[in-house]
């Protein structure tokens, strides 16, 4: 089968989509937001400084990230509630820019795959261009910023936000991924672009498919 990469912002629906079509295609599912996260709460949790490119590479390497099952695992353990915490979530971005610290996290979301017997749903930012760009299909999922705002709603960590807060959090992690040297957030060139705004999941689902 090969890799399916689906890319895009926050809240536009790559983890729904994934899932469903890993579960419709029977192969592994991979969102590597997650190693991103965990790579951030492995730095956290080490003291050191997020922009000292150099402590922050040596720590992610000396960290043992694997997702398991569809769990996130920091050094054996798993990290779910922690990788979704405020303070991961404010840092994620700014760890997650360095050029070394993601050579080091795209050479373990390759191993994962293969590990995987080489054909996954590959979720992220910049599958399609980076991690996997021969991937069998890309698709590029994008939504108006409102809707994607009310959908961040919904989650644990968007707990007491009002609506327009969360549209600026997302404008702000939008520019940031999108303006980073290293990997930045776009479609690939051969990509299909869907806007999920209007559409249900099943609709979705039944376009990507």
């Amino acid at each position: 089968m090969g890799v399916v990469a689906i890319d895009g912002p926050s809240a536009v629906g790559k983890s729904t989509l994934a899932r469903a079509l890993a579960g419709h295609l029977g192969i592994a599912h991979l969102d590597t937001g997650s190693y991103y996260r965990a790579a951030t709460l492995a730095v956290l949790r080490s003291g050191v400084a997020i922009d000292d490119s150099d402590a922050v590479v040596r720590t992610v390497e000396s960290s043992d990230l694997d997702v398991v099952a569809g769990v996130i695992h920091l050094d054996g353990m798993p990290v779910v509630a922690e990788v979704r915490s405020d303070d991961v979530t404010a840092a994620v971005s700014a760890v997650s820019a360095f050029a070394a610290l993601r050579a080091v996290v795209v050479a373990q979301q390759r191993a994962w795959v293969k590990r995987h017997g080489g054909s996954a749903v590959v979720e992220g930012r910049d599958i399609g261009t980076v991690v996997f760009p021969d991937a069998e299909a890309k698709i590029y999922l994008t939504a108006r910023p409102e809707v994607r705002a009310r959908r961040r709603m919904g989650d644990a960590e968007a707990a007491g936000k009002a609506l327009d807060e969360l549209v600026e959090e997302l404008r702000r992690r939008d520019e940031a991924d999108s303006t980073r040297e290293a990997s930045p957030l776009r479609p690939a060139d051969d990509a299909v672009v869907l806007d999920t705004s209007d559409l249900t999941l099943e609709e979705v689902v039944a376009e990507a498919i």
